[in-house]
């Protein structure tokens, strides 16, 4: 399912440009980002990701602020996220994935750990061309090589610094750990890209839309774990969220956990209607989601809702793209679904109730849903009731 759906997918990727003119020297201050790419692994290019602009850029690389209307004075839309991705340039130097001392690996490590923009110039064998566009991770602008890279007020996040500095803290309990502390997401999913977790020995470097899935999925069963043992929801609730030519719509049901998550792309270029499904039971899933990282990161946001609520339930998420989307990561799933979980949730006493409300928000017929789907016709099914749940 995913190689078809990454096909799909590249289809829609815009040949955009960027509008800043990068030469082979550029000053400029990191948000502070970094990009391991996946081409040639186990030896993959590193680099930093930087504009040609002073001060605080970390705007460039929160994705967390990025549908947050509480940010900006207005809600940002998919080009204005798109033009500020497009001024990083990418650095580019090769390494193989277990060289974490590396010299250059060294320096990109303060830089990602680093708790705010970190001053850089960046010296390019060539100027940096280019854009890069995909379904998994945030844009970014042209890429070439480097010569040389030097930065200063790389002071690393002291949470962060302590995980890194601990060799033999687990990976996973690391990232749980920070995460409990507040640190984001995405700044964790760049630490855990330049190899800062783990046994000294087992470090290594991971390709960053790699780790993106790797720390959702993380965190997401370290929640599930604890929400299993919540009591369970005594009534159907639907939150929604609508933003970047997508609509959310978040169904919690009364019954013990569950997840699935439904998307479909509609007429985008055409006629067409690409569904994707996944979908775990109580016990969780043994085998990578057909659907992508997508699945993991809509997952991560309901779980922390039900973390929240002190609940458990089953959750069927709807997730619908229209004419005008643009794949720009994952971030967008995640980040979308904790929108929706935001709003003040619409309350149903049965599954048919709900299902009605949505065959009235959503462009695709319920009934193709419900033959796509696999919890959404077991839960019909079983119809369980608020009032049953109640009693």
């Amino acid at each position: 399912m995913f190689s078809a759906k990454r096909k799909y997918l590249e289809r829609l990727t815009p040949k955009f440009a960027s509008k800043v003119e990068f030469g082979e020297h550029v000053e400029g201050a990191s948000p502070p980002s970094v990009f391991i790419g996946k081409f040639g692994y186990p030896k993959v290019f590193v680099g930093p990701l930087l504009p040609p602009t002073h001060g605080d850029t970390t705007h460039m690389d929160r994705p967390e602020d990025w549908l947050s209307s509480q940010n900006h004075q207005k809600p940002l839309e998919v080009t204005d996220v798109i033009n500020f991705r497009l001024q990083l340039a990418r650095g580019m130097h090769a390494v193989k994935i277990n060289d974490i001392h590396d010299n250059y690996v060294g320096k990109l490590r303060e830089v990602a750990l680093a708790k705010k923009s970190v001053e850089m110039q960046v010296d390019f064998t060539k100027k940096p061309r280019g854009s890069f566009f995909n379904e998994e991770v945030q844009p970014f602008g042209p890429s070439a090589p480097m010569k040389e890279m030097d930065f200063s007020n790389a002071k690393m996040q002291i949470d962060l610094e302590k995980a890194h500095d601990d060799t033999d803290l687990l990976a996973a309990n690391a990232v749980n750990e920070l995460y409990e502390k507040g640190v984001l997401v995405s700044t964790i999913q760049k630490a855990f890209s330049i190899g800062s977790f783990g046994k000294e020995k087992r470090r290594k470097l991971v390709p960053t839309r790699w780790s993106i899935t790797a720390v959702d999925d993380t965190i997401g069963k370290y929640l599930m774990n604890e929400i299993k043992t919540n009591e369970v929801l005594d009534r159907f609730l639907l939150f929604e969220f609508y933003g970047f030519k997508n609509y959310f719509g978040v169904l919690m049901t009364p019954t013990t956990w569950k997840y699935e998550f439904l998307e479909v792309f509609l007429r985008i270029f055409g006629n067409e209607e690409m569904f994707f499904a996944d979908h775990e039971g109580f016990d969780g899933r043994k085998t990578y989601a057909g659907m992508g990282g997508c699945y993991y990161s809509c997952r991560l946001a309901v779980v922390e809702k039900l973390r929240e609520m002190q609940k458990q339930a089953g959750v069927v998420v709807f997730r619908e793209s229209y004419t005008g989307y643009i794949p720009t990561g994952v971030w967008l799933v995640r980040e979308s679904t904790r929108q929706a979980l935001l709003s003040q949730p619409k309350e149903f006493a049965s599954m048919n109730e709900a299902l009605n409300y949505l065959s009235g928000k959503l462009m695709l017929p319920m009934w193709k849903y419900k033959y796509k789907g696999t919890l959404i016709k077991q839960i019909s099914a079983q119809q369980p009731t608020a009032s049953k749940i109640a009693a």
